[in-house]
């Protein structure tokens, strides 16, 4: 699909999923469709005809149930920063949604984006943990154990949906959208229903569940996180700029370009820290920068986010990027913690041949 045409639907649904207008209504029967496909394969997992895989690590899977960028990835680096930070061995495990090949693949930090996917390459760049990415998350798990076999945790980047690999904990991730007008994709923001009901086959708890809020207005009870820009943005050789140096009087117009779920986001967090933006280029999510889109920069300096920088830098060098810092509240944290010292003594109570829960 052309990007303009990719781009254009991206944002009419955006804007039809706020609420149960003409396009929702008319999009309803085929979303009872998408939601009872859902549940079947949820019954197939939960009656057993369908296998849970099981690897030797607790495994933790950040995700949403909503479609779009809700901050999931940012949520990813907090997690895996804090428990580094508690002397725990961590791991990241992806599909590396928008590469273009299959094979199951450890990332370095040069690795080329379309053979990694970006936001695994953003993870990797950011925390320094091993990364995998496979066809499957159990592959990708495996082939991480087999490569660092101490590892203790494993942060599934995404997957809430997706059953097949067992999980010990879930960490949910909403923006202020919450759960949109509740229907379900591709009437709605829904993946599956909410508020969900455990499938305990998988690993699914109730008391195994964080629900993190990203935005600024939750619209249910959960976790709140704070998400602000940094101060310093930074070239391609690691150069750090103040944001206030960007623009030098007779200097390049400034132009933002985001290829990510919500890119008015972006440039809002600029404009925010008094940016100076004399345009902005929005793009579809996992966007794949080409030649072609080169005259839309031409006479502009580039400001970017880290998620598109690895594609962008190769055709324009002289970009700058921004990084997004999440926050999670304290509060957060000590329930991840609370959650951690269970599961380990669940595991070292297992481990010695008693009964667990």
């Amino acid at each position: 699909m052309a990007e303009p045409l990719r781009q254009t639907l991206q944002s009419t649904l955006m804007k039809a999923w706020r609420g149960r207008g003409v396009l929702a209504s008319l999009l309803y029967p085929v979303s009872l469709v998408y939601r009872g496909l859902v549940e079947t394969r949820r019954v197939a997992y939960a009656i057993g005809l369908v296998r849970v895989q099981h690897v030797d690590a607790t495994v933790i899977v950040v995700g949403n149930v909503v479609a779009g960028g809700a901050g999931k990835t940012p949520t990813v680096i907090a997690v895996v920063q804090h428990l580094m930070a508690q002397q725990h061995r961590v791991g990241v495990i992806s599909r590396g949604y928008g590469r273009t090949g299959t094979a199951c693949l450890e990332v370095v930090p040069a690795a080329d984006p379309s053979d990694v996917g970006d936001e695994p390459l953003l993870i990797r760049r950011a925390t320094g943990v091993p990364v995998f990415v496979a066809p499957t998350r159990h592959a990708a798990a495996m082939a991480l154990l087999a490569h660092y076999p101490q590892t203790q945790f494993i942060i599934c980047d995404d997957g809430l949906q997706h059953y097949a690999l067992h999980r010990d904990l879930e960490i949910c991730v909403f923006d202020d959208r919450g759960w949109g007008n509740g229907w379900h994709l591709p009437a709605g923001l829904l993946r599956e229903s909410w508020p969900r009901k455990a499938l305990l086959a998988t690993g699914q708890r109730d008391d195994r569940l964080l629900v993190l809020h990203t935005g600024e207005r939750p619209a249910f009870s959960g976790f709140t996180a704070g998400k602000n820009l940094s101060s310093m943005a930074h070239s391609r050789d690691g150069t750090q700029i103040p944001l206030a140096a960007l623009h030098t009087p007779g200097g390049k117009p400034l132009m933002a370009v985001a290829g990510i779920a919500q890119p008015e986001s972006f440039f809002a967090m600029l404009r925010a820290r008094n940016v100076p933006l004399a345009a902005t280029l929005a793009l579809p999510d996992h966007c794949h920068f080409d030649s072609e889109l080169i005259n839309k920069y031409e006479g502009y300096r580039l400001i970017c986010t880290d998620k598109d920088a690895a594609k962008l830098w190769p055709l324009v060098p002289d970009a700058v990027t921004v990084s997004l810092e999440l926050q999670p509240e304290v509060a957060f944290f000590a329930a991840l913690d609370a959650q951690v010292r269970s599961l380990l003594a669940a595991k070292l109570s297992s481990a010695h041949g008693h009964k667990t829960s």
